[in-house]
């Protein structure tokens, strides 16, 4: 998979990028990530994205010169999936979309800054409008980190064991049940009696039950029955 991040702040991305799942995932040539300063992209001397709102309401709004020579740029490159803008009135990031993006091959990421971009870039550019949460940043380079974990631990290979993602929270539209690891008692503290008993269809049915019991408590909006 390629993606291709488009950003104001892009130094935001340098950190995450080189550590951990992600930089293992670029190690083993999974991932490809190129991140473009849309600064490199401004007409004038100052090197300057932004502008005021027309209408005369604060905040300063991205132009559209910048961000449309920038992913026109890419598009005569190459064909893109999906060009996504992290914006927090765009659909509400799930576990479902995640896995639909990560059967993608390439994708643009837009990271918003400020006010938000021209309106004219998503009404002309953009072909998905992403969110993290009802809450607002000060730039969408955040959420595009969000957007990227979620979806590179499902690309096959990334992650050490693969069943680890498809056992995640969300995958079948439960929560996660407890998860325990050695020793089985610790402080009087003991793994319940079930996950050492070797018996792996009982397990395998205590575990859903605790899922549906913890679903039910923390996330009933999940449950469907």
């Amino acid at each position: 998979m390629r993606i291709d991040l488009v950003a104001a702040v892009p130094e935001i991305f340098f950190s995450p990028l080189n550590a951990s799942i992600i930089k293992n995932a670029i190690k083993k040539e999974l991932l490809k990530i190129e991140i473009h300063n849309l600064h490199d992209y401004a007409k004038d001397k100052f090197r300057h994205i932004d502008d005021y709102q027309y209408g005369g309401s604060a905040g300063m709004v991205i132009k559209c010169q910048p961000v449309f020579d920038c992913i026109e740029k890419l598009m005569h490159e190459r064909k893109y999936d999906d060009i996504i803008y992290m914006t927090a009135d765009g659909e509400l990031l799930n576990q479902s979309i995640a896995n639909e993006l990560s059967t993608k091959q390439n994708l643009i990421i837009l990271a918003g800054h400020y006010k938000g971009v021209d309106q004219r870039i998503r009404d002309t550019l953009i072909t998905r409008e992403i969110s993290i949460g009802n809450y607002v940043l000060t730039g969408g380079e955040l959420p595009a980190l969000v957007l990227i974990d979620t979806i590179i631990r499902l690309i096959p290979g990334v992650l050490g064991d693969a069943e680890s993602a498809l056992t995640d929270s969300f995958q079948d539209g439960l929560l996660e049940p407890p998860v325990f690891t050695r020793p089985a008692n610790f402080r009087g503290l003991k793994v319940p009696q079930i996950l050492i008993s070797g018996n792996h269809e009982e397990i395998k049915k205590w575990r859903l039950e605790q899922a549906i019991i913890k679903t039910r408590k923390r996330r009933p909006d999940l449950l469907k029955w």
